[in-house]
């Protein structure tokens, strides 16, 4: 072994046998593939960290309305607790609300600022997601009214797990309220649907609200059942728990139909039809390249085995075996792949900070022990692959080939070879060309407002005046355009609210409720209002309501309505608390909330924003005249000194709105660089195929040119013959991709429309760059002397 070993690394240096095209194909074929395999495997791992991740499920609110069934994925403060209290199989069980954002600021009375996942919850929440504790004891923690648990990485960015305990910190948005650290808990993996930096006790919140059975639905509500239960065996007993503690009737009146629904944990993520199609998508880019990598290196080596022929006789000649010649591929063909995945592991860490950015998960979560052993596997059927093709074509060369000219070409092998690279790089160019322009509609498409020189930003926490004043000096700068304010923006996925006529009890739909709004603000979004008018300064409008061209179809279709809505009534709960009408005064047109890939298809409506309202307009929206770094600077200099004792910065709402669809944007990347990588490959073997031709057919070629065949004749002739695989390769992965592309595409509420010509055009792309890979590498040959190149045969 060691000697063959010794005799395999002197061969890499050894003139003819491609050694370093052969490696370096197969590290980046092999690098890419492994990562993208990785990545699925990371995928399918979420939440499977939690002991008995199989028993926990999440709790979800059905709705059934006049026979319209809806789903939603939060409950009333009660349904947890009282899920636990009242149903024996129901071994735990938990509820959380999140306070702020993903990234809430928190500072320090040192003023030292930090940024974490804030979630509000109850003292059993460690019994359904149990982690290690470091310090503390959460059930003391979790009890206590203004204590939290946070995170090993927040303490260790605060000085240290044991010297965090103790410390105070507020939110940026509500100074009023300090929070002490009484304990510190493991980090979050990865690969956990739900992520969070610090717990929050629900002690401290609104007694209705976490007592209540019915509305206020803001939690998230899980369970874990004891060993053999299951949903379908809890259903009974969820029923009698509602008509125990919840008005049934009531609901009934109001043609309401609510139920509980469980999802299991491990589903939350791996159900989801993204994750699913980019799962089923990431595997099959990584099988082509695993595949073509592996088909190129054994074209390189048959494209080799003519020079290899003697040398192989020859060691049979002097006694080799079928044994001594297996153990020589074998370690050749093993030195080769282990140099190939040393050198896919470098690049992989060159190019570490790409590849998280692309797959969204860091290395050390995507090679974690369970994922490298199934990489291993294949890495061992590469093996396998490279060294019994490679060998059984050696132990086929005959002894006699040591004593006379060897012109077999395995010509057919290599056709078929290129043929299947052929069809994976047309397939991928194809989809690619597809998801680009998909990608490219998402960016640009109408979402029927004007955001293009819109600035906006959060002042949650800072007072009404230090909001008005910024407003003011905003509006004297000669660059603003208009300057006004809301609660809500389009692109956030927006609160319910149901809507019912005065006097009845009967609901008649739900709403997406954007609440409060300036005056100007239609003016700012360019929003078109179609019928009435919209707010006016200086008028009485906290009894108004704004609603969209789609609010008025459904009030024609479920409540009968016709003629003008100008002047009807309508009640909406959360603000008409029972009793308030408001007076429809504008219609506007219909405009996306939400993204393309997960519009909120419901009917929006808008109010006045007033200094009583109860979630008042605390983002300002700042329109300017031209959009640059100078004057997003100096509307950050206005907001820092407006607002001296916050943390408040300016956002620009189009890098909002292509931040939606950095998944896709990752996708198409990841899509490009797998394309390119196996571009690269199949011309590397289309570069030795056409070598090898050239040689194999010198006689040929110098006999033509003898007999008057040009330059042009001989590459026109040699064109034709890979043509003949090209074009109906090529073809093939077209269609292939045309079909991908199509069940993609299903996702997105707006798409592109498929055209034959892109396809056509992506394979007309690819066959433009075989042809010239193939008249670059046989020029040489066409235009030499044929008197040499008969001397020399």
């Amino acid at each position: 072994m060691v000697k063959n070993f010794s005799m395999a690394f002197r061969s890499l240096f050894k003139k003819g046998r491609n050694n370093g095209i052969k490696i370096i194909a197969l590290a980046v074929g092999l690098a890419m593939g492994l990562v993208l395999i990785a990545k699925v495997c990371f995928e399918r791992s979420y939440d499977n960290f939690y002991p008995d991740n199989d028993r926990i499920y999440l709790v979800k609110s059905g709705i059934n309305r006049e026979g319209k069934k809806d789903t939603w994925g939060q409950v009333s403060g009660a349904i947890a607790p009282g899920m636990k209290a009242e149903i024996p199989e129901v071994e735990a069980a938990t509820r959380y609300t999140r306070i702020g954002s993903d990234n809430e600021l928190i500072m320090t009375p040192e003023k030292q600022f930090y940024t974490g996942t804030i979630l509000l919850t109850d003292t059993s929440f460690f019994d359904v997601f149990p982690r290690p504790i470091l310090i503390g004891d959460p059930k003391d923690v979790l009890a206590r009214p203004g204590y939290v648990m946070i995170s090993r990485s927040l303490a260790e960015k605060m000085g240290g797990v044991e010297s965090a305990v103790g410390k105070t910190f507020v939110r940026d948005v509500n100074r009023n309220s300090v929070q002490t650290i009484g304990g510190v808990f493991e980090d979050i993996p990865e690969n956990s649907h739900l992520q969070y930096d610090i717990l929050g006790s629900l002690a401290g919140f609104s007694v209705q609200s976490t007592t209540n059975w019915l509305g206020n639905d803001r939690y998230i509500a899980y369970v874990k059942l004891l060993p053999g239960a299951t949903p379908e065996s809890l259903a009974p007993s969820i029923r009698r728990m509602q008509e125990r503690n919840q008005d049934m009737e009531g609901l009934k009146k109001a043609g309401v139909d609510l139920y509980y629904i469980m999802s299991p944990l491990q589903d939350i993520h791996n159900n989801n039809e993204d994750v699913k199609d980019m799962n089923a998508m990431l595997l099959f880019l990584a099988t082509i390249l695993i595949v073509i990598a592996v088909l190129n290196y054994i074209l390189v080596v048959i494209s080799t085995l003519i020079g290899r022929t003697k040398e192989v006789a020859v060691h049979k000649c002097y006694g080799a075996s079928g044994k001594d010649i297996l153990g020589m591929i074998l370690s050749e063909s093993l030195l080769h792949l282990l140099l190939a995945l040393l050198l896919g592991a470098f690049l992989i860490l060159i190019f570490r900070g790409k590849v998280e950015d692309l797959l969204s998960a860091s290395l050390s979560a995507l090679f974690t022990l369970p994922t490298v052993t199934l990489l291993a596997g294949i890495c061992l059927v590469v093996f396998s692959v490279t060294c019994l093709v490679p060998t059984w074509l050696f132990l086929r060369i005959p002894v006699a080939s040591a004593f006379r000219s060897v012109k077999e070409s395995k010509r057919y092998w290599k056709l078929c070879l290129l043929f299947v690279q052929f069809v994976a790089t047309a397939y991928l160019v194809a989809l690619l060309i597809t998801i680009s322009r998909q990608y490219d509609k998402m960016i640009t498409s109408d979402p029927g407002y004007a955001y293009e020189n819109l600035i906006y930003c959060s002042t949650n926490g800072v007072s009404v005046q230090e909001r008005e004043r910024a407003i003011a000096e905003l509006r004297r700068l000669p660059q603003v355009d208009q300057v006004g304010c809301s609660t809500e923006l389009p692109f956030y996925y927006a609160s319910g609210n149901n809507v019912s006529l005065p006097g009845e009890d009967r609901e008649l739909f739900n709403i997406a409720d954007m609440y409060f709004v300036s005056d100007n603000y239609f003016k700012i979004m360019e929003i078109p209002v179609v019928e009435g008018t919209a707010f006016q300064p200086g008028e009485a409008n906290d009894d108004k309501v704004m609603v969209s061209r789609q609010f008025i179809d459904l009030m024609e279709k479920t409540a009968g309505w016709k003629g003008s809505p100008l002047g009807k009534g309508v009640m909406i709960t959360e603000h008409s608390n029972g009793t308030k009408v408001f007076t429809i005064s504008g219609v506007y047109e219909d405009f996306r909330i939400g993204s393309l890939k997960g519009p909120d298809t419901r009917a929006s409506v808008l109010f006045y924003n007033t200094p009583d309202s109860y979630n008042p307009a605390k983002i300002i929206l700042i329109k300017m005249h031209t959009m640059s770094s100078e004057n997003l600077a100096q509307i950050n200099d206005i907001l820092a000194s407006a607002m001296p004792d916050k943390v408040v910065e300016a956002s620009v709402y189009k890098m909002d709105i292509l931040n939606q669809y950095q998944d896709d944007r990752d996708f198409r990347d990841s899509i490009m660089i797998s394309g390119l990588v196996t571009l690269i490959i199949a011309l590397i073997g289309l570069l030795g195929y056409t070598a090898d031709e050239t040689n194999r057919r010198g006689r040929e070629i110098a006999i033509r040119k003898v007999n008057g065949a040009t330059a042009i004749d001989i590459l026109r002739m040699i064109s034709k013959d890979i043509s003949y695989i090209a074009i109906p390769a090529l073809a093939i992965g077209a269609a292939i991709a045309y079909v991908s592309a199509s069940g993609w595409l299903e996702k997105f509420a707006e798409r592109i429309q498929l055209s034959a010509f892109i396809f056509i055009g992506a394979a007309l792309f690819v066959y433009v760059i075989i042809i010239g890979c193939v008249l670059f590498r046989a020029w040489r040959t066409a235009d030499e002397n044929p008197v040499e190149s008969l001397k020399a045969d």
